[in-house]
C-alpha cells in the first residue's frame, strides 16, 4: 500500500467522528485495551502529560511539548484533529511521523485491526503510543480526542493531568449539562497523580474538587498561582506580564502565540511546567521562557488566530463552539481594520443558534462549506444566518469563498476565516 491508500483506508474503512460524527464514537475503552495489549502495552515505555478540556487543549499541549524540547528532551506530541495533514497528530520534537511508520503500522497489522473493528481515533492512538515506544521519547504530551473518562487516550497513568477548561461542545455525546461534562473530562484524574486546572468556574470547581480529594489526587487551579497582570502585541509577538502569585514575583514571557484568549493557555502551560518541575522533570526558567517563545517553530502549531496574509490582513482560527466563538469576537473587536469580512462554514451537528447569535453583525459574510460529509449546506446556513442580521452570498467551496472575500477587500480590512476546524483546514 502506498501513503496515500493507506489513509484511505483509515478514513473510509472506519469510522471517522471528524467526518461522521456521532456514528464513530465508542463509549468504551474495549476495542483501544485490545490493541494495547496486541501492540504489547507501549503505552507503558514512556512517562506522559495529559491534556484535557473543552478548549485550548491543543495550545496547551503544544506549549508544555516546546517547553519540554528546549529542555533537551525528546518528546513526543499526540493531538487531534489535524489540519492539512494526517501526520500533524503525531509528532516527536516537532517532527511529523514519517509515512513510512503509518504505512507499515497498516500493512502489518490490518488483520488484527478487521477483526477488532477499531474506530479511526481508536487506531491513531495505538499508532501514536507504538511509535513513541518504538522511537523511545523520553516523554509524551497526550491530547484527549472527545471528554476523557471514555477517550481512548485515557489508559495512560501520566507524570501530570491537565484540564483547561469547561463549556458545551459535543453536547450529544457528553450531555448538554456543563457539570455533566466536567465529570467526562475529570475522568483523567488518576489516584495518586496531580492534576493542573486552568481556570475556576462557577458550578464546576467543586467537580474537579470532589473528584480529585476522593483519588488522592493533589490538585492545583492555575489561576490561583499565577495572574495575568498585562500584556501587548509586538511586531506578530505577544509579551505577557504574569504574576507567581505564590512567590510574589514577576515575569516577562514573550509567545509567539497571538490572540488574547492564548493569555489563560499560557498561564495553564506554565503552572503545568511548575508541577512537572515537581515531580522531577529538569525544566529552567530559561527552558519556559524559550519554549513559550517559540510554540509554533518547535511544534507546528497551526490555526490559531494565525496570520496567512497582511493588506489586507487575513486570519484563521478554528474556535468553534460557543466560548470559542466568544474569545474570537473579542479578539475581532480589539483589531484594527477598516471592513470586516468573514469567511464562514459550520458542521451540521453543532448548536447553529448558539453560534450564529454571537456573530458580528457589521460584518459581510461569505458562507460556505468545508469539503467533508458534516459540512453544513452553505445555502442553509445563509438562511440560518439571516435570521440573525448576518447577511452575505454562499459558495460552494472555501476557496472560492475566500478568493471572493479577497475581491471584496481593500488593503486596511480584515478578512476572518473560521466557524468549524475543517473550513480553516483548507486555507492554512
Amino acid at each position: 500500500m502506498t501513503y496515500q491508500e493507506t489513509l484511505e483506508y483509515m478514513f473510509t474503512q472506519l469510522p471517522m467522528y471528524q467526518r461522521t460524527g456521532k456514528a464513530a464514537y465508542k463509549a468504551n475503552l474495549d476495542n483501544t485495551l485490545a490493541l494495547d495489549a496486541h501492540f504489547n502495552q507501549p503505552h507503558k515505555k514512556f512517562k506522559t502529560v495529559h491534556i484535557a478540556g473543552t478548549n485550548g487543549k491543543g495550545s496547551v499541549s503544544h506549549s508544555i511539548a516546546s517547553v519540554l524540547q528546549k529542555s533537551g528532551l525528546k518528546v513526543g506530541l499526540y493531538t487531534s484533529p489535524h489540519l492539512r495533514d494526517f501526520r500533524e497528530r503525531v509528532k516527536i520534537n516537532g517532527k511529523m511521523i514519517n509515512e513510512s511508520a503509518v504505512v507499515d503500522f497498516v500493512k502489518n497489522n490490518r488483520g488484527k485491526f478487521e477483526e477488532i473493528k477499531p474506530s479511526f481515533f481508536e487506531m491513531t492512538v495505538a499508532l501514536a503510543f507504538d511509535y513513541f515506544a518504538q522511537e523511545q521519547v523520553d516523554i509524551a504530551v497526550i491530547e484527549v480526542g472527545l471528554g476523557g473518562r471514555l477517550d481512548s487516550t485515557n489508559i495512560i497513568t501520566p507524570l501530570l493531568s491537565v484540564i483547561t477548561n469547561i463549556s458545551k461542545d459535543h453536547t450529544k455525546l457528553l450531555g448538554n449539562d456543563i457539570a455533566v461534562i466536567a465529570k467526562e473530562k475529570a475522568g483523567i484524574i488518576k489516584p495518586d497523580i496531580p492534576v493542573v486546572i486552568g481556570e475556576k468556574q462557577d458550578c464546576i470547581s467543586q467537580v474537579f474538587e470532589q473528584i480529585a480529594e476522593e483519588r488522592n489526587a493533589k490538585l492545583q487551579f492555575a489561576d490561583d498561582m499565577f495572574q495575568i497582570k498585562c500584556s501587548e502585541t509586538i511586531q506578530r509577538r505577544q509579551v505577557i506580564r504574569i504574576e507567581n502569585k505564590m512567590l510574589a514575583k514577576e515575569f516577562l514571557v514573550e509567545c509567539d502565540l497571538l490572540g488574547k484568549y492564548q493569555q489563560k493557555n499560557i498561564r495553564t502551560a506554565i503552572c503545568a511546567l511548575y508541577q512537572l518541575k515537581a515531580k522531577g522533570i529538569n525544566i529552567t526558567d530559561e527552558n519556559i521562557y524559550n519554549g513559550l517563545a517559540e510554540i509554533v517553530k518547535e511544534t507546528g502549531l497551526l490555526g490559531r488566530w494565525q496570520v496567512l496574509q497582511e493588506k489586507p490582513v487575513i486570519i484563521c482560527d478554528t474556535g468553534h463552539n460557543e466560548a470559542g466563538i466568544r474569545e474570537i469576537i473579542e479578539q475581532i473587536r480589539i483589531t484594527d481594520y477598516r471592513k470586516l469580512h468573514i469567511v464562514f462554514g459550520l458542521v451540521d451537528d453543532k448548536n447553529t443558534d448558539e453560534v450564529l447569535s454571537l456573530m458580528p453583525k457589521e460584518a459581510n459574510y461569505f458562507f460556505t462549506r468545508a469539503s467533508i460529509p458534516r459540512a453544513l449546506n452553505e445555502n442553509e446556513l445563509r438562511k440560518l444566518a439571516k435570521d440573525y442580521g448576518l447577511m452575505g452570498k454562499a459558495y460552494r467551496s472555501v476557496e472560492e469563498a475566500l478568493n471572493a472575500a479577497k475581491k471584496e477587500s481593500e488593503k486596511n480590512d480584515l478578512i476572518f476565516v473560521g466557524g468549524s476546524t475543517f473550513v480553516v483546514a483548507e486555507v492554512v
